[in-house]
């Protein structure tokens, strides 16, 4: 299985599109969240209609700039997997929308506690699956993928407790831009996909092991 991962698109989406029709050797759409910038779900919808035409299944979590009230807008043009699991060719994909509060307040945030609840449903419904990729859209915490320009840790403690009990396979996140990467908890590989704007994505491969490479 291929899969094409991006994470905050913040409104780039004929730059999404075209880097769905250049690569074409993908099986899988995977967005990490902030598809938006505070968007309504009439753009939410026609943008994930514009993904779709290229034929293969989408599959989302929303981001802290994803509004709440968008959520069934992405349930009904995508595999929306906040809270739940989508298991595909030995594949299982689960994830959290949002991030943790942040003093920027921005539109979707919420707390660790809920965080961490609904990684555990996700998990669940993934349970049978040979491989396991969780797609939080915050990092974990105290990783090189979460860390600012002023070298501050601000990622999520939940999902990184939850990596250190369950060791998915893969983590797939976004949010701090700045923090673009990879890096390991235990054998999770954690990679953050950076900024789909400045032409950033992520390509994963899913054979006998997990392989992923960074591009743009």
């Amino acid at each position: 299985m291929n899969i094409l991962a991006c994470s905050d698109i913040h409104g780039s989406y004929e730059k999404l599109d075209s880097i769905l029709t250049r690569e074409r050797h993908y099986d899988i759409i995977l967005l990490a969240g902030d598809l938006t910038t505070n968007g309504s779900p009439q753009e939410v919808e026609q943008a994930l209609q514009l993904f779709r035409r290229h034929g293969k299944p989408l599959i989302t979590v929303a981001g802290n700039m994803d509004p709440r009230s968008l959520e069934k807008t992405f349930e009904a043009h995508s595999a929306y997997i906040h809270g739940k699991g989508f298991v595909l060719d030995e594949v299982g994909f689960f994830g959290v929308s949002a991030s943790p509060f942040t003093p920027m307040r921005t539109p979707y945030e919420i707390e660790e506690k809920e965080i961490e609840t609904l990684a555990e449903q996700g998990w669940k419904e993934v349970a049978s699956a040979r491989w396991k990729i969780f797609v939080p859209h915050a990092p974990p915490l105290n990783t090189s993928v979460d860390r600012i320009l002023m070298g501050k840790h601000v990622g999520s403690k939940a999902v990184r407790t939850f990596i250190e009990l369950h060791a998915p396979h893969l983590v797939v996140c976004g949010h701090i831009h700045e923090a673009r990467g990879m890096d390991m908890i235990g054998s999770t590989t954690i990679v953050n996909c950076g900024p789909l704007g400045k032409g950033y994505y992520t390509v994963i491969t899913v054979d006998d092991a997990v392989h992923v490479e960074l591009r743009g």
